[in-house]
C-alpha cells in the first residue's frame, strides 16, 4: 500500500511539473507576442499612402537624398530639426562649441576664366556633360559661375584640380 501511495504522489508531482512547463511556455508565447506587437508600427495608413510608403521603402540612399532635397525645394521646408532655444544661464554659443562637422557637399563656382578660356570650356563639358558648347561658353564668360551643386568633397576637388590646371580661378562653397 505504501508503494501504491509513492507511485501517485509520484504521478501528481509529474502532472504538476507538466503543468508548470506550460504555464511557462504560454508566458513565453505571450510575450513574443507582446514584443511582435510593439515592433509593428503603431500608425495606420490608408492604402495610398500605404502604397507611397512601400515605394519610399523601396529607394537607396542617393534616392531618398534627392527626393528629400526635392520636398524641401518644392515646398521650402527643411529636413533639418529646429535648434532648440538655449536655456537662461547657458554659456554663449561660442564658449564650449563643439567642432563644427566637416563639410561633405561643395558647390564649385568658377570665378575667373583665366587666358585660355577654350581649355576652360572643355573641361566644363568634361564635368558637365548636359551642358552643350554654347551652355558652357555662356558659363565660363558670365563669372562667377556655379558649375557643380552639392558635389561630393573628391568630386569637387578634383573638378576644381582640373579647371585650374586649364586656367581658371575657382572657389569651393
Amino acid at each position: 500500500m505504501a508503494e501504491k501511495a509513492k507511485n501517485e504522489e509520484q504521478k501528481k508531482e509529474a502532472a504538476a511539473a507538466e503543468k508548470k512547463e506550460e504555464v511557462t511556455e504560454v508566458k513565453t508565447e505571450a510575450k513574443k507576442e507582446e514584443i511582435k506587437k510593439e515592433e509593428k508600427t503603431t500608425v495606420e495608413l490608408p492604402a495610398k499612402l500605404q502604397k507611397i510608403a512601400e515605394q519610399i521603402e523601396g529607394l537607396t540612399v542617393v534616392e531618398l537624398a534627392d527626393l528629400a532635397k526635392y520636398l524641401e525645394e518644392k515646398f521650402g521646408v527643411s529636413s533639418m530639426p529646429m535648434m532648440a532655444a538655449p536655456m537662461a544661464g547657458a554659456a554663449p554659443a561660442g564658449a564650449a562649441a563643439e567642432p563644427a562637422e566637416e563639410k561633405t557637399n561643395f558647390d564649385v563656382v568658377i570665378t575667373g576664366a583665366g587666358d585660355n578660356k577654350l581649355s576652360v570650356i572643355k573641361i566644363v563639358r568634361e564635368l558637365r556633360q548636359d551642358l552643350g558648347l554654347m551652355d558652357a561658353k555662356k558659363l565660363v564668360e558670365s563669372v562667377p559661375g556655379t558649375l557643380l551643386e552639392g558635389a561630393k568633397k573628391e568630386d569637387a576637388e578634383e573638378a576644381k584640380k582640373k579647371l585650374e590646371e586649364a586656367g581658371a580661378s575657382v572657389e569651393l562653397k
